[in-house]
């Protein structure tokens, strides 16, 4: 029997034929011209649903049209699990809801668009209709990306995409050229991180409509910036998640996240089609160039074809970039598939900043673990990832041997979103330094030979923290808000800071407000000179392709006996020396050091210095080429070039 509605007219719609053998993707594609697994999809003939509810023996389609008429869509069963019908008289801007039990609805799995909130009805969209001018955009390369971490919400007073657009010129003249935004996939409430997304193909409807979401990868584009869009794929979020009202199988019972429930991908090809499917929905009706996978170490799968290599093929057979967040430091991550890798373009290499974090700050999350000795940095910097790993004892030991792959696998950071938002009041690095040491680490991040990531605001010391910030409902908000407390006594730092005083909620909407930029800050005494700084390292940078080179054979990294760190970068016709002192006071002279000498009658220039007078510093010099004498006053990054 089928499903009634109360009061509302019956349309039963001729559905798809069902196949006798269960249908692969692609022939649910040939057989109704749908491009995705699941969800609401316009065709020529009308609207085409389909959804995957293996245990349920009818599934109808509650449907309000744009003139308020409400009708209902009994969708025909296949044989592995999908229900589907082509709603013919279905047009884009319908609301809709899937009826699993008579009266019982909830929004679609693979909504996209959520106008009324996560749990309201889902819009049908027609991304037919945005006017792209980006046909000829082409994605940097790889190794040439700086990239730019984001929070649409708080990158800008107004919080929204189109606000976005507005400080594109500006991105562009800091010299990035890759933007990564945070989680966009709908989530509770009016803000949020992104990490408690519940609609995967749903870009949240706080910063705007999908079409302003186009519109701004298509601006990005036209500015020369790849947009990189940060995805959740190892579990959801407590509010708002009906799927397994679809099917319990979307979840691994085997295994638990610390946020939620973990997926299945071991032993679902379904589950992993959802997941496949919504990275080659972001590429192709949103024109993202590429994905940063969020804690992969909780995406637990083990089955023959692991779902992240997986993940790497489907976004570089598009030309994309995909990068992996995982704590192990596992090279299989980034190694090429010919050596049995899963090949991702790179991962998030941690170590280097929490060496320098507890290098420059007293009170660091990482303290005990990491030593902060110039050794430890240099480890860092001639692999990637501190090796063999500064791991305490009895505690895992994950770090893999990696300094054979090439740098730019490596996304290095002085500061991201946890790196701020795990902190008790959200300090930034800049907080807890000096001017001039902030811009050494800063000038140390733009110029070694690994990928680069900048987190928003930080080219200008931002004064403003970021904080973490929910918008759940009350009893929810509540246990988010202890939960949060309790995690944050376990390290004694913070222990001490809330006997004093107690940490932001992260319900009150005066956390998130904390959180939004002041652009007026950017420009001013004290800030502007560091921004130049950025300005002029990463042009260096862009200018000189021996601070981004494709291998290691021309990079050596060297501990001077002056306890300075020095890197070498050699090209064709180019040698370049990079002195960091981070905590400045260190004397010496490069003419007493082999790993400096110079053939000839060559010596060496200085072209940059972190304590320079345009970027804020005192402007002592601290080399001279003729002696070849350093005297680091303050801590200092000194860039020279053989001439």
């Amino acid at each position: 029997m089928g499903l009634r509605a109360n009061g509302s007219p019956q349309l039963r719609i001729t559905p798809v034929p069902t196949t006798k053998t269960p249908p692969t993707c692609e022939n649910a594609k040939q057989m109704s011209g749908r491009k995705f697994p699941q969800g609401a999809e316009i065709t020529d003939e009308g609207v085409h649903y389909r959804v995957w509810s293996p245990n349920s023996a009818q599934v109808a389609v509650r449907i309000t049209g744009p003139t308020g008429a409400p009708r209902t869509v009994f969708l025909n069963a296949e044989a592995n699990g999908y229900h589907n019908a082509l709603d013919a008289e279905g047009v884009a801007g319908d609301r809709y809801r899937i009826e699993l039990t008579e009266g019982v609805s909830f929004p679609c799995p693979a909504s996209r668009f959520q106008p009324d909130g996560v749990s309201g009805p889902s819009m049908v969209i027609d991304p037919r209709s945005f006017p792209w001018t980006d046909r000829a955009w082409m994605r940097p390369v790889f190794r040439d990306l700086v990239i730019y971490e984001l929070h649409v919400g708080t990158f800008t007073p107004e919080g929204t995409y189109r606000a976005v657009i507005d400080r594109l010129p500006y991105l562009r003249d800091l010299g990035i050229n890759a933007i990564e935004l945070m989680p966009l996939a709908d989530f509770p409430g009016d803000h949020n991180w992104g990490y408690d997304g519940v609609r995967l193909y749903a870009p949240a409807r706080v910063y705007g409509s999908p079409d302003e979401l186009r519109a701004l990868v298509d601006a990005a584009h036209a500015h020369g910036l790849a947009m990189i869009l940060d995805v959740v794929y190892n579990h959801f979020g407590p509010d708002g998640n009906f799927l397994r009202q679809f099917s319990p199988d979307y979840f691994e019972s085997r295994h638990h996240t610390p946020w939620g429930e973990a997926l299945n991908f071991s032993r679902s090809p379904e589950v992993r089609a959802y997941y496949e499917a919504n990275l080659v929905y972001w590429m192709d009706e949103f024109h993202f160039d590429g994905f940063r996978l969020d804690a992969t170490h909780t995406i637990f799968d083990d089955s023959p074809q692991p779902i992240l290599a997986e993940f790497g093929k489907i976004v570089q057979a598009r030309g994309g970039y995909i990068i992996a967040e995982d704590e192990r430091n596992l090279a299989q991550l980034i190694a090429p598939r010919q050596e049995e890798g899963f090949d991702l373009n790179a991962v998030w290499a941690d170590d280097f900043h929490h060496s320098v974090e507890v290098t420059l700050i007293d009170g660091s999350m990482y303290a005990g673990t990491f030593q902060g000795q110039l050794q430890e940095l240099s480890n860092a910097l001639q692999n990637g990832w501190v090796h063999p790993p500064p791991w305490p004892v009895g505690q895992p030991r994950y770090n893999t041997a990696c300094a054979h792959l090439p740098p730019e696998r490596f996304v290095f950071c002085i500061s991201n979103h946890d790196q701020c938002g795990n902190r008790a009041y959200g300090e930034r690095l800049n907080h807890f330094i000096s001017p001039e040491t902030y811009r050494a680490a800063s000038a140390l991040l733009c110029l070694v030979p690994y990928t680069p990531l900048l987190f928003m605001g930080q080219e200008w010391g931002a004064t403003t923290p970021f904080l973490y910030f929910t918008d759940h409902q009350p009893e929810l908000g509540r246990l988010v808000e202890e939960g949060r407390r309790r995690d944050l006594q376990k390290y004694v730092i913070f222990e001490k800071q809330l006997a004093e005083r107690d940490f932001p909620s992260p319900q009150a909407r005066a956390t998130f407000e904390q959180s939004k930029l002041r652009w007026e800050e950017a420009e001013c005494d004290g800030h502007g000179g560091c921004l130049r700084l950025y300005r002029a390292a990463l042009k260096l940078r862009r200018e000189h392709p021996v601070f981004r080179p494709s291998d290691r054979a021309h990079t050596k990294i060297e501990e001077l006996s002056c306890e300075v760190l020095a890197i070498r970068a050699q090209g064709a016709e180019e040698d370049w020396l990079l002195l960091c002192d981070l905590r400045g006071g260190h004397d010496g002279n490069l003419s007493a050091e082999p790993f400096c000498a110079l053939n000839g009658s060559r010596q060496w220039q200085a072209v940059f210095s972190s304590n320079a007078p345009e970027f804020g510093g005192q402007g002592q010099a601290s080399f001279d080429p003729a002696s070849g004498a350093l005297a680091f006053s303050c801590p200092e990054v000194l860039v020279l070039r053989a001439h």
